[in-house]
């Protein structure tokens, strides 16, 4: 179940700021939710691709350790 919450919020991760990541790159005036963050463009897509990376890793890492214990096909 732990692993089942994990991969949950990691991919919920990985989706909003991968969202917050492609609105920054089309309109770099809009920056979502990073928009109040004092760095401006560089340090918001900066921000965002590093929450996209943990993200990723993080449902990866969940996901391995359920299909480890028998829990994924």
């Amino acid at each position: 179940m732990k692993y089942d919450v994990t991969q949950v919020a990691g991919m919920i991760l990985l989706v909003v700021a991968g969202q917050g990541l492609v609105r920054a790159l089309v309109d770099h005036d809009d920056l979502g939710l990073l928009g109040p963050l004092p760095g401006g463009f560089a340090l918001a897509v900066t921000v965002y691709v590093a929450v996209t990376l943990v993200g990723a890793l993080l449902a990866g890492w969940a996901h391995g350790r359920a299909r480890a214990l028998g829990r994924r096909g």
